[in-house]
Formats: structure tokens, C-alpha cells, sequence
């Protein structure tokens, strides 16, 4: 697979797969059998794909509730020792969410907590420094330039190699660049065909020499109905390349900035190696045009 690369001259340019695997939808709560789990890991990474994002709330969400915080990272973690592929991977997580009774989400990004929550993703990833921590989401209760400090005083600790940011504004994506400098080196943001409104923190992310990772980068492409419907021209350039109107979405993506590190979910072997093929898709200008007007 063709690689992006993450990083800089001061924390190292870090070279992972121009297609990432985000992590949410892995479960082991019964829908999802151990096992094919573990095969979507081996063929993610037998397809090039490098870049894996977590988050300490991932986790079931039914009634588990707050006994979803970690499962995700912990679940993770068990699959790539059992796999023996640690050393394959370039292991993203975040802090800010909590889970709460019942399953739902709530946001917490006062001090203690962002320092308790790095500590606590060190030992359920058993890995002595984080590659990349992520500050989830901003917190109405505390003020952003506070939450850039914090993870100044993080990186300081030794315990993350790199940090990001996720969710972010363009203001609040200057902000961080100016205090934490070299040791800022992405933005995951959501981008999608249906969900277009990040352009902008893309463009600033390739001025400032940021990767951009778009969350739910498939968003909005449903069923085959759905797609003619509303978004023709992935369907139509998908038939004609004979390829699958994700790999389109993916490519279009990629497209969009060198910086650009799409993200998919995916938990069946199949879903990836899909997904994978779209590193290796160019689309020419005019279909790049015809989807940027989609």
C-alpha cells in the first residue's frame, strides 16, 4: 500500500498506510465472534493498512454502561499479542469521553482526568508510551486553552510519543499548533461524502503540516438505493471503474490533501481489504470534480 506520513523533523516522520482502521465497531459482546476479529487485524495488516485508532470509551453500548470504558483498547491490545503483530502497528488512542450508566457517552476533560486516563490506557495497552493520544472531544466545562495545556503537560510526562486532536475547530487547531508545537500531529475530524462541513480544518491541517484523519469516512453511503439517490456520481464513477462506491468515497478522500489518512471501520476481513484498495485508486480530475459538486 502507498504510505502517508505522520510526524515531523522533531518527534520522527512516522510512515503508515495511506488507509487507517478505525477501531469502534470491534466488539466481542456476541455479535462479533473472537475470531473474526482476529482475522480482520491479519488481513488489515497483510493489506498494508498500519494505522490503528482507538479510544478509551470505546466499548459496547448497551447496558454495560460505564463497564465499557477500556473494553475496547483492552480488546485491542489481546488481539495483537495473540497475533504477535505489535510491532506491525501504529497504535492511536484518545481521553475525554467517559461512558456512563445505561451506555451512553459524557465528556470530562479536567486535568486529573486527561493524566488518570493516559495512565490507564498505558497499562490496558500494555505499552510503556502511547504512539499517538488523541484529546477526544472539547468540554463545554472546561476552557480549551486549559485542555492545551494539559496535554503539554502530558507530552512532558514521556508517556505519549505524539499527541492529536480530535474534533477540533480550525481556532482551536492554531491554538494547539502554537503551544504544543512539533508533538501536534494530527486532527481526526469526521469527513464524508454526506458530511462535508471539516473542509476547512483539512486545509489547515496541510498548511500547518498536520495529518488529517477523517472519522466515519464511509458515513452516508448506505444502500444501493441510497447512493443513486443522493449521491449519484460516487455510484456512477464506482460502476464505471468497477470498483466499490467505498473504495470511490475512500479515493475522493485521499484526494483531497496529501495529509489526508482516512479511517473506515471495519469487522470482517472482507470490509478492510476493500477499504485497502482505495489506496492505490487515482482518480482523474474530472471525476475528482464531479464528486466534489456530488
Amino acid at each position: 500500500m502507498r504510505t502517508r506520513t505522520l510526524g515531523n523533523d522533531t518527534v520522527g516522520h512516522i510512515e503508515v498506510g495511506a488507509i487507517g482502521l478505525g477501531l469502534m465497531t470491534f466488539d466481542q459482546s456476541g455479535t462479533q465472534p473472537r475470531q473474526q476479529l482476529a482475522d480482520t487485524v491479519r488481513a488489515a495488516l497483510d493489506a498494508g493498512v498500519t494505522f490503528f485508532d482507538t479510544a478509551d470509551a470505546y466499548g459496547p453500548g448497551d447496558e454495560k454502561g460505564a463497564d465499557a470504558q477500556g473494553a475496547n483498547e483492552l480488546l485491542i491490545a489481546s488481539l495483537l499479542d495473540e497475533l504477535g503483530v505489535r510491532d506491525e502497528v501504529f497504535l492511536a488512542t484518545k481521553g475525554g469521553h467517559v461512558r456512563t450508566e445505561g451506555g451512553g457517552w459524557d465528556l470530562d476533560s479536567r486535568p486529573e482526568h486527561l493524566h488518570a486516563a493516559v495512565d490507564a490506557s498505558l497499562e490496558r495497552l500494555g505499552v510503556q508510551s502511547i504512539d499517538l493520544w488523541q484529546h477526544h472531544r472539547p468540554d463545554p466545562d472546561v476552557p480549551y486553552d486549559e485542555v492545551i495545556g494539559t496535554i503539554g503537560d502530558i507530552v512532558a510526562t514521556g508517556k505519549v510519543r505524539t499527541v492529536g486532536l480530535s474534533n477540533a475547530d480550525e481556532s482551536q487547531i492554531r491554538a494547539a499548533h502554537r503551544a504544543l508545537g512539533a508533538h501536534l500531529v494530527s486532527v481526526q475530524n469526521q469527513f464524508s461524502p454526506a458530511f462535508r462541513s471539516s473542509r476547512g480544518e483539512i486545509d489547515v491541517c496541510a498548511e500547518l503540516g498536520l495529518a488529517f484523519l477523517p472519522w466515519s469516512p464511509l458515513g452516508g453511503l448506505g444502500s444501493a438505493k441510497d447512493l443513486a439517490q443522493d449521491h449519484a456520481a460516487f455510484a456512477r464513477i464506482a460502476e464505471e471503474r468497477g470498483v466499490s462506491a467505498q473504495q470511490v468515497a475512500l479515493a475522493w478522500e485521499l484526494a483531497q490533501s496529501p495529509v489526508v489518512i482516512p479511517i473506515p471501520g471495519a469487522k470482517r476481513p472482507s470490509s478492510i481489504q476493500d477499504s485497502a484498495l482505495a489506496a492505490d485508486l487515482d482518480l482523474t480530475a474530472e471525476e475528482i470534480a464531479a464528486l466534489d459538486a456530488d
